[in-house]
């Protein structure tokens, strides 16, 4: 308003909060609706949300400038329409839909739902640092005596006797809540700020139940619709963001599912969807708010114990504190992993690898980086696969496992594919975003039939490990969303599944009670250690690596060497394993580089690890 005549106003907003969210560590006293039920927040406020882009809607005209006019007086008052659904309008006011004032504006809606697979600890952590900010805003005296924990700040040198579990870090945290009202946001009950549970919700203007599209079944949270007025360009589909805008919850935005609706409430052009179309992509904005996105960024990852940015000056000192203490946290990980891994300290240094390995280049269509690993030797339809699933869960910040069943296989819907009835993309299993950790396991199949859509989904999960890329189902021509996803395969025998290796678990101890071993591994490990593997794991694969034309040159001598002593068994396939080997053993140390040391030590895992295929397949006859 105080910028009518110039044009510029819009950029002057942009700013504004930028500049704002730079200020006393406000990005983290923003309520965030993966923490605080929309029914808690205060419409037309500003919100936050770490989500996906699961669909991308056409794009929305909307009037940017409008002119009300009073009939009796005929005074006329100017109005801005960015950053609302509805039209404001004073009573005894109307819309002048002649105005030459009137200037018609594009939005673009996106479908975005929580990151599928968030890990418990992700959500916990990112809902106590916005709490703990907010007590610290309302207990300040003055901004410049306060201390406000930040973000990046958020030491993994936590308090050592913090309780692994939420619910006693929730006490520490929350201790003196009961005595405010934090703006009516916070719930002691961790439980009351999940917004909704599963799929399905029923709204009383839905005749059918409203399926919210959320890849994986059980998940919990908000689906919204989020508004981006500019450099929508650079979003896609897949990719994860952290919007800052305007909740827009307004209860006219359910008329058009009313049958009763007012015509004239609706655009003209509206007349032309379909009713299922007008259902999905007009919802109740009680059940899927709007946001009016102020900014907007993609996320590197989602591990709130990182810096969001590791580029800014700030987090580069935390990144080269870490960095220096790197050792103990990698020799502590790889203990841990080997007591959960039954004594087997190779598949252990070998779950490190894949942990932190990355789809960091794509050539042609052959993804660079990616390292599934074929755990097999697993107990058939023991709980061992299962508390191995449960561990990697608390390690990395989004994950999910997939029991291959054939029940599963047959009646599991893995890929995206367009329904254009409600012209809408109706998500799948495999819609994951990048980095989330795949744990498919193998020890659940048993002997069954496989019918035409357990083929189709085997395939599926087949391209996803060998290409790094899903084929979405347009009906009448599929279309490539390339993806960076860890899958870690846990088998009986070798996988029916593709592998870029293959450790055979050698048991060095076999527990009276599995159940009772693997609980008191996880609440062995303090949580400030678990922190640390946290980061290690998240960091290790945001690092640049390269390799020097000398080690190169060694390198390329060395298996000229090995083809020469074994020309039959060393094939150009083992050289590229054993150079991904030898990346992430480097990273794994700290290293950005490959020195000739790493690379001895990668030609030794891979030896041991052939070795102990060899003397299983003597035991086992052809079974490997």
């Amino acid at each position: 308003a105080q910028n009518v005549p110039n044009a510029d106003w819009e950029k002057k907003v942009t700013e504004y909060f930028k500049e704002k969210l730079k200020e006393n560590n406000a990005t983290n006293w923003v309520p965030s609706l993966n923490d605080v039920p929309v029914h808690y927040l205060k419409p037309n406020s500003l919100v936050k949300f770490r989500c996906m882009v699961q669909d991308m809607f056409d794009p929305e005209f909307y009037m940017g400038v409008y002119e009300t006019v009073d009939p009796n007086t005929n005074a006329r008052v100017l109005h801005f329409g960015k950053y609302r659904d509805v039209a404001e309008c004073a009573p005894q006011q109307e819309i002048d839909l002649n105005s030459s004032q009137t200037v018609t504006s594009e939005r673009q809606t996106f479908y975005c739902v929580p990151v599928p697979g968030e890990s418990a600890w992700v959500k916990e952590i990112s809902f106590f640092d916005w709490a703990s900010a907010l007590l610290a805003s309302q207990a300040r005296v003055s901004p410049s005596t306060s201390y406000t924990p930040s973000r990046h700040k958020r030491s993994y040198e936590e308090d050592e006797d913090m309780d692994l579990h939420p619910s006693k870090q929730k006490e520490q945290h929350m201790g003196n809540s009961s005595g405010g009202d934090i703006h009516g946001c916070v719930e002691p009950k961790r439980l009351e700020t999940e917004a909704s549970a599963g799929h399905h919700l029923i709204s009383p203007n839905c005749s059918p139940p409203l399926d919210l599209n959320f890849p994986l079944p059980g998940e919990k949270g908000p689906a919204c619709l989020v508004k981006v007025y500019e450099s929508w360009d650079s979003f896609k589909v897949n990719d994860v963001l952290e919007v800052y805008g305007i909740l827009s919850v307004d209860p006219v935005l359910s008329i058009i599912n009313s049958e009763e609706r007012d015509s004239s409430a609706l655009d003209p052009m509206e007349c032309m969807d379909t009713a299922e179309e007008q259902r999905v992509h007009s919802p109740p904005a009680s059940l899927v708010p709007r946001i009016h996105v102020i900014l907007a960024q993609k996320l590197q990852h989602i591990n709130p114990l990182l810096p969001a940015c590791l580029n800014e000056e700030e987090s580069k000192t935390f990144v080269s504190n870490f960095m220096s203490e790197l050792s103990p946290v990698r020799a502590e990980l790889l203990g841990f992993l080997t007591h959960a891994l039954l004594g087997d300290s190779l598949a252990a240094e070998y779950l490190i690898l894949h942990l932190i390995s990355t789809v960091y280049a794509r050539r042609d269509v052959l993804p660079l980086g990616k390292f599934t690993v074929n755990l097999s030797g697993c107990p058939r339809n023991s709980i061992f696969t299962e508390h191995i699933y449960r561990i990697i869960q608390q390690l990395v910040p989004a994950s999910y496992r997939l029991q291959m069943t054939i029940e599963n296989m047959n009646h599991s819907r893995f890929i995206p594919h367009k329904d254009y009835a409600a012209n809408r993309l109706v998500s799948g299993v495999l819609q994951l975003a990048s980095n989330t950790s795949l744990v498919v396991d193998e020890t659940q199949l048993e002997q069954g039939q496989l019918d035409t859509t357990g083929v189709h989904n085997v395939t599926a999960l087949g391209n996803l490990i060998t290409w790094q890329k899903v084929d979405y189902d347009f009906n009448y021509h599929q279309m490539e969303f390339p993806c960076n996803i860890n899958v870690l395969i846990t088998s009986e025998g070798r996988s029916l599944l593709p592998s870029d290796c293959q450790v055979h678990l050698q048991p060095q101890i076999i527990p009276p009670n599995m159940e009772e071993y693997m609980n008191s591994l996880l609440t062995a490990v303090l949580p400030s250690v678990l922190n640390k593997f946290r980061i290690y794991l998240s960091l290790l694969r945001l690092l640049d690596y390269s390799i020097s034309d000398e080690v190169t040159k060694a390198v390329e001598e060395d298996f000229v060497e090995m083809r020469k002593n074994d020309p039959e068994s060393v094939t150009a396939d083992d050289l590229h394993r054993t150079l991904l080997v030898a990346r992430f053993l480097s990273l794994s140390a700290g290293q950005t580089t490959l020195s000739r040391e790493r690379w001895l030590r990668a030609k030794q895992l891979e030896a041991l690890r052939k070795a102990r295929l060899q003397q299983q397949k003597c035991v086992n006859g052809n079974e490997l």
